[in-house]
């Protein structure tokens, strides 16, 4: 081959070795931020366009900035120090706090888990499929997967799954929106005192920095076994599935905006009546879009959101834990892990209980959550015994002790304008 030749071929060849070092580390954070957008989430976005139109747009940005500093500081501890958060909690906290943040953000997992297969009903319910049959076969597929399966083979069906979310902008485009209304309203903030919106803000940030999410991101780095030489891809991947994720927030804002909001009938009840009210406005087969994208986000986070609390007790205690094991290498991690999924499937088929104001609160309990989390996440990020030259600079302490405060402030604020109004 002649000079010349290779000369036309190295740049090609530099970029495909950086992209292909790119998808090898590529995972942990693209698919922890998407699965952010679990039915919870869903519900969530859909009824805050649902009840303001477009006015909470505008949290979506300092949100998202906020999560990509929090969840690069867990995915960073995770490379540097090699271990979970959890085991990290314990060595430097001791076993009391531990599990004292294991019970409650146990007890706050629990109910999301119970939220993403109430998703599930609700989603194949505008299909025509009963609760009785689709949850429990959805148990068992998650189920499966997960422990039947190897890290990078389920890693590889997780992100595919992931982008079955692009569904959410095709039913925002067709639902027709008023785009220069809502880019406005997403720059320019819309303040009230009224308990109603001050909750609402309080679960959107609630649902889009979760304290589960934390703990996942930081175990999966470790599984997968990146280090302080791959982490700037690593950071790459948190970055991108972090803007990913919002992205698909706005969008399912907006539809629900466009089409809910402007009908006088806000008030949602299930979290497939967004769905089902995007037909007269935007067209069945917008509807259909949306139910499915509800269906994949309930079935990847019933996956998930198990894993990530038990992982979370496991590193606590001092059990072994990781989708790499056999069953019996991790027996406490796998039952556990069979008792979230079987639990919280069996929970929804309790006849009359009200599901939806279920989800809706346990995304309120996790933006309650989040600022003790931070505490510990800062803490510990900013040892210089743990992270040496890795640990935070000034501007990443700032914006994430302002997101603590800030949730702590709101979370004030709703029960004293809710007691007092």
């Amino acid at each position: 081959m002649s000079p010349i030749a290779i000369r036309r071929r190295a740049p090609f060849s530099l970029i495909s070795a950086r992209l292909l070092a790119f998808l090898a580390v590529l995972g942990p954070g693209f698919i922890t931020a998407n699965v952010d957008n679990d039915p919870g989430g869903i519900l969530t976005y859909s009824n805050a366009g649902a009840q303001f139109g477009y006015k909470l747009l505008w949290t979506l940005i300092p949100t998202t900035v906020a999560l990509i500093v929090v969840q690069e500081m867990a995915a960073r501890m995770g490379a540097i120090t090699g271990k979970g958060l959890s085991d990290l909690i314990r060595e430097e906290f001791g076993l009391r706090a531990t599990f004292f943040t294991m019970l409650v953000l146990g007890l706050a997992d629990f109910g999301n888990i119970i939220a993403e297969f109430a998703g599930l009903a609700s989603g194949m319910g505008i299909f025509g499929i009963s609760k009785y049959i689709v949850v429990p076969i959805g148990a068992v597929l998650v189920w499966v997967v997960i422990v039947r399966g190897r890290y990078k083979p389920v890693e590889r069906i997780l992100i595919i799954a992931s982008l079955v979310y692009f569904a959410y902008p095709v039913s925002a485009f067709l639902a027709k929106p008023d785009w220069d209304l809502a880019l406005k309203q997403t720059v320019i903030p819309t303040f009230s005192s009224d308990p109603a919106y001050l909750a609402a803000i309080i679960g959107l940030i609630g649902t889009t920095i979760t304290p589960w999410m934390q703990f996942y991101l930081q175990a999966a780095v470790v599984e997968k076994g990146v280090d302080s030489r791959h982490y700037n891809l690593c950071r790459l991947d948190v970055i991108t599935g972090c803007i990913v994720t919002d992205v698909i927030a706005f969008f399912i804002v907006v539809a629900c905006g466009a089409t809910i909001y402007h009908s006088g009938n806000a008030e949602m009840k299930d979290v497939a009546q967004a769905a089902l009210a995007l037909k007269p406005f935007a067209g069945r087969f917008a509807a259909l879009l949306f139910a499915a994208g509800l269906v994949n986000a309930s079935l990847l986070s019933a996956a998930i959101l198990p894993l990530a609390t038990s992982y979370n007790i496991c590193e606590g205690l001092g059990f072994e834990s990781g989708i790499d094991k056999r069953f019996s290498e991790a027996p406490v991690f796998y039952w556990l892990y069979t008792l979230l999924v079987g639990g919280g499937a069996a929970f929804v088929l309790i006849p009359g209980l009200p599901l939806f104001k279920y989800i809706i609160y346990s995304q309120v309990a996790n933006g309650i959550l989040i600022p003790f989390v931070l505490v510990y996440m800062l803490r510990l990020v900013n040892r210089p015994r743990l992270m040496g030259s890795f640990k935070n600079h000034g501007w990443q302490n700032a914006v994430a002790w302002t997101t603590a405060v800030t949730m702590i402030v709101l979370a004030i604020a709703m029960v004293y304008t809710s007691i007092t109004g």
